[in-house]
């Protein structure tokens, strides 16, 4: 469904038009008089609407930034937590494989859950049970540890799923800068989780106290959260509306080509992020770095994406097309790879600064989710085909580029495959990047 809106300012509120649809004016026209009526936004006082808007903005900052703790905060002393556990290689790669497959699996059922009880109080529970699971998952032994981490990327992936639509919903005029706030957030937290839960297991003497202190963290998103009305009554024309246009619109964008150009294109970042973060230091080990070397040079790509995240959601929704920001940064990573690839050693700063740019395609897909929409509701349906799909593709990415150097005994090829799969990112970008809606 193709449209072009404009939009018009009234007291309080910002209405999005349809200009392309008698039946969407009226909808619209019935919104402006509903909420001309009633002095609530958001299910607060329209006094304090302002204030509101800002404490929401905060929660969705706090719950960005929880985004991917739980995950780098274990990957950063696995080791050892496996060797003071007594686990097995077994169990170690399945914690390594848990967060993508959580967050495929866990993404197809936040739409429905969203849609039965509403999106804001969906992920405030979602933060109240990944706070929970962070703290259950330090008592016990090694079952414990892998059932809690399964628990918290399930709560993860939906607030994976449901924060871009609460961007859209709630700061429609606003969206590239609620993203870039969401997605620097989420950059930021999952390098802090990662650069110092070593250092906290040092201090607190002990890998539990080190993990369960990141629970302070998730514990403020989920008071925030709450306080700025996650968990109120669906405002009028908000959430109920949502849920009305989602039994309107009830069409499956299995048939869109263009959901699935945004799938494809989440698909694609999510495998070469996933890869990058699980293979990279190997590479440049193998390639005759130290390990503190190859630790800091991976330190360096995730660092790049935090300025980034920052900058680039807002810039690209003030462009009517996003095809050429998806090539280009497609283009940046393969250059990082082929120089990684055929001389890796002559300039690893250089690479991994390439590579680190090409990585920002993460906050444009989260843009390309909300810019390719038209309401909430699809960018609900959109946001959970995106990234359910997407995540458990991307979870095929580390394995088989570990396979294919295990079979060949050299990373040529795992590095020329995965310039393929740029090379198909930057098409099906160029694609989902045109100006239109699903």
């Amino acid at each position: 469904m193709s449209s072009e809106s404009r939009t018009e300012t009234v007291p309080d509120r910002l209405i999005v038009q349809d200009a392309s649809s008698g039946a969407g004016e009226a909808r619209n026209d019935t919104s402006s008089q509903a909420n001309e009526s009633t002095p609530e936004i958001n299910g607060l006082p329209g006094r304090n609407a302002a204030a509101g808007g800002g404490l929401l903005l905060l929660g969705v900052a706090l719950a960005a930034a929880n985004m991917r703790p739980a995950v780098t905060s274990l990957s950063s002393i696995l080791g050892g937590v496996r060797d003071a556990l007594g686990a097995s290689t077994v169990w170690a790669g399945a914690l390594t494989s848990v967060p993508t497959l959580c967050f495929g699996a866990a993404g197809i059922a936040a739409p429905l859950l969203a849609r039965r009880w509403g999106m804001r109080s969906v992920v405030g529970v979602a933060l109240g049970v990944l706070t929970a699971a962070m703290l259950l998952r330090v008592v016990g032994g090694a079952i414990t540890v892998l059932a809690g981490t399964v628990v918290a990327c399930a709560a993860i992936a939906m607030c994976n799923v449901l924060i871009p639509v609460v961007v859209k919903e709630s700061f429609p005029g606003r969206v590239g800068m609620a993203t870039g706030l969401y997605t620097t957030a989420m950059a930021a937290g999952g390098s802090v989780g990662s650069a110092f839960t070593p250092w906290l297991r040092a201090e607190l003497g002990g890998w539990r106290l080190a993990l369960a202190t990141w629970a302070v963290l998730a514990l403020a998103a989920f008071v925030v959260w709450n306080s700025a009305g996650s968990g109120g009554a669906p405002e009028p024309g908000g959430e109920a509306r949502q849920r009305a246009e989602s039994t309107a619109e009830g069409s499956s964008l299995l048939r869109s080509p263009l959901a699935w150009a945004v799938t494809g294109y989440f698909a694609m970042q999510s495998l070469v992020a996933y890869v990058v973060m699980g293979w990279l230091p190997e590479v440049f080990k193998s390639a005759g770095a130290s390990a503190g070397t190859a630790g800091a040079l991976l330190g360096l790509v995730l660092l790049v994406g935090v300025p980034i995240s920052m900058v680039l959601p807002p810039l690209v929704t003030r462009t009517r097309g996003q095809s050429v920001w998806t090539v280009c940064l497609a283009a940046t990573a393969i250059s990082g790879f082929l120089g990684l690839l055929f001389a890796p050693m002559s300039a690893p700063l250089l690479w991994a600064l390439l590579i680190g740019v090409g990585m920002s395609a993460f906050p444009l897909a989260l843009v390309l989710i909300s810019l390719r929409t038209s309401s909430a509701a699809e960018t609900g349906k959109l946001s959970g085909m995106a990234q359910s799909i997407g995540y458990l593709i991307a979870s095929t990415g580390p394995f088989l580029f570990g396979m294919l150097h295990d079979v060949t005994s050299s990373w040529s090829v795992s590095l020329v495959v995965l310039t393929g799969v740029l090379t198909v990112q930057a098409v099906l970008g160029a694609f989902a990047g045109r100006p239109r809606t699903v």
